[in-house]
């Protein structure tokens, strides 16, 4: 019951966060912060497919019709929830994932995290702005778009976890 207030908490934060504070940053050339792929990819590992992908398109969802962008968000977080047990699994460590703790820096490490959180969030930009532009004649605009928004995001999700998770106890 814990993890379930836990997780309702994450995503009204990664909601209002991502709605009315970065999409809000203007750092020119199409540069956009995207940190809810955060929430979906922090979710339970041991998630059923449907019950992610019903959660990823619920917030992706609530942040288009928050911001106007009519279902792009939505439908790259529900690409990127069917992809995550395909990624997650590839990237499994030889004892597997820990049970009950959240994938983050602090439990993986930063190289296992920027790998496959950069990976997970390279698949939902490019499938964003692939969308949004939905124009060949601007396809180099996009791929620039993607160079310059996932590692300013991934730094910007590092720099969130550092500030806002704890780190878990060793015991």
């Amino acid at each position: 019951m814990i993890e379930i207030g836990k997780h309702s908490i994450r995503f009204i934060l990664f909601l209002l966060a991502q709605v009315y504070v970065f999409n809000h940053l203007e750092l020119g050339l199409g540069i956009q912060f995207m940190i809810y792929p955060m929430f979906i990819f922090f979710l339970p590992n041991t998630l059923n497919i449907f019950l992610l992908m019903s959660i990823s398109f619920v917030l992706g969802l609530s942040i288009d019709s928050l911001s106007n962008t009519y279902g792009l968000h939505a439908s790259a977080a529900i690409l990127i929830a069917y992809g995550r047990p395909y990624l997650m699994k590839l990237f499994e460590p030889r004892d597997g994932y820990p049970p009950t703790t959240d994938l983050s820096i602090y439990t993986m490490g930063y190289v296992w995290y920027a790998t496959v959180f950069g990976i997970f969030l390279a698949a939902h930009n490019f499938w964003f702005f692939l969308i949004e532009q939905f124009k060949w004649s601007e396809f180099w605009f996009m791929i620039l778009k993607i160079i310059l928004s996932v590692p300013l995001s991934l730094g910007m999700s590092i720099l969130i976890q550092l500030l806002f998770f704890k780190k878990p106890s060793t015991r």
